[in-house]
């Protein structure tokens, strides 16, 4: 059965062209971002590797950990990763799996048969420091990935993760928020002191409260 929103992220002990590693252990107290990759040597791949290779400050930032995925094997894995370096002009700072045996692409429901019986949809998952996914992705192997609108997503869910609040459309950091529905009007002031402002009843604005 497919993952769902809130469901704990199977754990999975993998090699990785950065050695084995246990995947709870791996993100340990950290947010975590799993995506998948049809194969090695793909060029929209290549691109997202390197611009996630390139974002590592962001990342870090936001106490998050990348770990990517292919069903290639480790040494595929780091003559790619040559590659990515050279093309991308990075050096890729984060583990890919080797997941020669499908078991976790299965897993984590990254193969649709109607889209290829072996190669991994681009799948990607935001797991929160308590394993629960709190978003799920996914791509065409045509397209490749925004990877603004990932970092976009984790600001989202790490602000309403601590506040009463929830993002509007087109939300970016530092842009007012909601406030959500469960709080009533007058007891606004008392939780969100910088102020408010009432669209309708239901549609309460409130300047981002952790700025």
């Amino acid at each position: 059965m497919s993952l769902r929103l809130g469901d704990k992220a199977p754990n999975f002990k993998a090699q990785t062209s950065e050695g084995e590693i246990d995947f709870y252990e791996y993100l340990g107290d950290s947010w975590g971002v799993l995506f998948s990759h049809p194969a090695d040597y793909t060029p929209v791949c290549t691109t997202e590797l390197g611009r996630t290779a390139s974002l590592k400050q962001e990342f870090d930032k936001r106490n998050v950990k990348v770990i990517a995925l292919s069903v290639d094997g480790v040494e595929s894995h780091k003559g790619w990763i040559n590659d990515i370096n050279e093309t991308q002009n990075v050096e890729v700072n984060f583990p890919i799996i080797a997941d020669e045996s499908r078991e976790i692409a299965e897993a984590y429901d990254m193969i649709h048969p109607n889209a290829s019986l072996t190669a991994t949809v681009r799948s990607l998952f935001i797991i929160a420091p308590d394993k629960t996914i709190k978003l799920i992705i996914t791509y065409p192997a045509s397209t490749g990935r925004n990877f603004q609108e990932i970092l976009r997503v984790i600001d989202s869910l790490q602000l309403t993760a601590n506040y009463s609040v929830a993002t509007p459309a087109d939300w970016k950091e530092g842009e007012d928020v909601v406030v959500v529905p469960a709080i009533k009007t007058e007891d606004i002031p008392a939780r969100f002191p910088k102020g408010y402002t009432e669209v309708k009843p239901y549609l309460r604005l409130t300047p981002q409260p952790n700025k």
